[in-house]
């Protein structure tokens, strides 16, 4: 069940990540109030092991009256803390346990208690009205900092460009609470690096102040200046029950172990993903937005090896196999023009 607070839980702000389910009990929304109205929705801890989002906040709350400082919130703030049991084990989600970021409303996923928190959270934040919404994240491969938006519309893509001129636009997966909630007000989505990256707590921490600070949510061409975007348009799993490893050539598909330095680079044709045994199946599967299998459009086996057949430009690589066999390899983008 979720549970609701209208101040600050006691003792949250000097509670480790790793403990804050036995303070909280399950996942919480948090209603704070500030100088100006509608509030600013925030979501951390969506994923247990990217801890980015609670460290900020932790952090912004302590320099206003809710966390013991000297100021006025600027305005309210709605602030929801998530996977606190997957966060107790230092882990995406739990063995069996669902992804918080693929059961907001518009999931495909089959229905879970689970399912009915998110709905009612979208559900009080349409009541109360919101200002935008914030939802943080960490990831583990060697990615920029970048901002991901689910609509090319001004106020979208500026909440984006306010954080990082790296924007990244997609609409798959769904279930995304950045896609709920950009039916409500703009909505963007934070990816500030590794966890334990000091830099992406600090760079969210100044995003999150500027935020409660604004007056309006922008929409100025002057903001997004500079700025690529991003389209992500198949993402790339391998397949269920197929061995894959790093580091032992045993496996039925080894892949390259500098993939990851491959993130938001242009791979050209004929980059080497990974060795494929003689007789395994083909080792990836690609799908786009409509969901047609696109796999060999951009793979080839040559040689007993996994090569791109197109340039690509990948996001998303990361050695951490469970990451991969929990959600998938990579994600594929394309460079289109920002309106």
């Amino acid at each position: 069940m979720l549970r609701i607070f209208n101040k600050l839980p006691d003792k949250l702000l000097e509670t480790q990540v790793s403990d804050l389910a036995a303070l909280l009990g399950g996942p919480s929304l948090i209603h704070l109030p500030g100088e100006k109205e509608p509030a600013l929705f925030v979501s951390v801890l969506q994923h247990g092991n990217e801890p980015a989002g609670f460290e900020a906040i932790r952090r912004l709350l302590k320099r206003y009256q809710p966390g013991g400082g000297g100021k006025p919130l600027p305005r309210s703030l709605s602030l929801f803390i998530g996977n606190v049991e997957a966060a107790a084990c230092n882990m995406r989600r739990l063995p069996g346990g669902v992804d918080y970021n693929r059961i907001w409303p518009g999931s495909e996923l089959p229905l879970t208690p689970e399912h009915a928190v998110m709905a009612e959270i979208v559900t009080a934040m349409h009541e109360r009205g919101v200002f935008a919404s914030i939802d943080i994240h960490n990831n583990t491969g060697q990615n920029p900092h970048y901002g991901c938006v689910n609509r090319l519309e001004g106020q979208y893509l500026d909440l984006a460009a306010l954080f990082a001129k790296t924007i990244v636009y997609y609409l798959k997966p769904v279930g995304v609470q950045s896609m709920a909630f950009a039916e409500l007000c703009p909505s963007v989505t934070l990816e500030c690096g590794k966890p334990g990256d000091e830099d992406g707590v600090l760079h969210a921490f100044d995003y999150l102040d500027t935020c409660l600070n604004l007056a309006a949510v922008p929409s100025a061409h002057a903001i997004r200046s500079g700025a690529t975007l991003l389209h992500t348009y198949a993402v790339v799993k391998i397949p269920d029950g197929l061995d894959f490893s790093f580091d032992d050539p045993a496996a039925d598909f080894q892949l390259s172990p500098d993939l990851s330095l491959l993130n938001f680079k242009i791979a050209p044709a004929g980059t080497l993903f990974g060795k494929v045994k003689s007789g395994a199946p083909f080792p990836v599967r690609i799908e786009n937005e409509t969901g047609a299998d696109v796999t060999h459009e951009h793979f080839e086996i040559l040689g007993g090896r996994l090569r791109t057949k197109q340039d690509i430009i990948p996001s998303m690589l990361t050695r951490d196999t469970t990451v991969i066999r929990q959600d998938c390899l990579c994600y594929l983008m394309e460079q289109i023009p920002l309106v």
